[in-house]
């Protein structure tokens, strides 16, 4: 059996932790459908509304989508800047 190296032990976890973190942009994908759709059926609903329904969508989706970057940041910082590596 042969030998793992400590950085190849760091190197593996920081790339299966990196593929975990973006299971997070599986949740703001769903939830940015879900309102796109429901304010396209508000609109029908209500055409005169339309600006407001479009300005109140916008603004959650921006929200929603933070949970995605802060996914993608990690992943980024796992794979590329792997602040474990300094700690050997």
């Amino acid at each position: 059996m042969s030998q793992i190296t400590n950085e190849a032990l760091i190197l593996a976890c920081s790339a299966i932790g990196a593929g975990l973190a973006m299971i997070a942009g599986i949740g703001p994908g769903v939830g940015q459908g879900y309102a796109a759709g429901q304010a396209a059926a508000a609109v029908g609903r209500n055409p005169g509304a339309q600006g407001d329904i479009r300005a109140t969508m916008l603004m959650g989706q921006a929200v929603a989508e933070t949970t995605g970057l802060y996914g993608l940041v990690i992943a980024f910082i796992l794979l590329f800047a792997n602040p474990l590596l300094g700690k050997l």
